[in-house]
């Protein structure tokens, strides 16, 4: 599967983690940065990675930052996306099956690495039930409000 990540500063060395398992588990990365502890704007990573993700040239994105918040807040803006922040492996199962969530954030001061690549892991194996779950993720997609 290819999988996008990006990260701000704060979120690097999580990222790299994260990129590092995803290979181990024969996936095929696609970076979009940050690949420096400078300081740097977390939107340009999410808005990047939620790009290629929307695009169909990544089937998920893995995105991490100080909280994971500003991450997700920034990939939902684009039509196409659906990101959750991920505190562990049983939001990361509920957030894919009944959401159809194809972004996971982690926040690198808030989650560890062991709780962040178990939740990982768990999304990626968990799909999207559909049924019930449908309409409601359907209702997700942009409506002009009145």
């Amino acid at each position: 599967m290819i999988i996008a990540i990006g990260s701000d500063h704060a979120g690097l060395p999580l990222k790299r983690s994260l990129a590092s398992a995803l290979e181990a588990m024969g996936h095929q990365v696609l970076d979009a940065g940050t690949h420096g502890p400078e300081s740097c704007d977390y939107p340009d990573f999410a808005h990047a990675v939620a790009a290629k993700v929307a695009a169909g040239e990544a089937a998920l994105g893995v995105l991490a930052c100080g909280t994971g918040i500003g991450m997700a807040m920034a990939a939902n803006r684009h039509p196409a996306i659906r990101a959750a922040v991920l505190h562990g492996p049983t939001e990361a199962r509920l957030t894919r099956q009944h959401n159809d969530a194809n972004i996971a954030c982690f926040g690198a001061r808030t989650t560890g690495e062991e709780v962040a690549l178990d939740a990982l892991r768990a999304f990626l194996a968990t799909p999207f039930e559909g049924g019930r779950h449908r309409p409601r993720v359907d209702k997700l997609s942009p409506v002009a409000l009145a």
